[in-house]
């Protein structure tokens, strides 16, 4: 009887030992996902920490780049406006030459 006792706690120590090694290895992989997301964590703070600044300034830096091209465009509509100037002048002034030689 006493036999009986001894073998069959002997084979639940050995069950509880292979349960202890599955959960101590379990244990290792959890630590391991564990600092594998915070070092995930670090790399995208050092990342996006600075993002809402830089969003503000290149909304600032596009918002510059509208209004210069505002400014250009109408640069670009006055010389468009003096070439067509300069070219009914210069029709104009030929009709008159051309009268002239008549």
């Amino acid at each position: 009887m006493v036999t009986v006792v001894v073998i069959i706690n002997t084979l639940i120590s050995i069950m509880l030992l292979c349960l202890a090694g599955v959960l101590w290895q379990l244990k290792r992989k959890i630590a391991f996902i564990g600092d594998r997301l915070t070092a995930y964590e670090r790399c995208s703070h050092a990342l996006l920490h600075k993002a809402p600044e830089n969003i503000y300034l290149g909304q600032q830096n596009l918002q510059n780049l509208r209004q210069s091209n505002q400014a250009l465009q109408l640069q670009i509509q006055q010389v468009r406006q003096i070439i067509s100037i300069l070219l009914l002048g210069q029709r104009t002034w030929r009709r008159y030459a051309r009268k002239q030689r008549s």
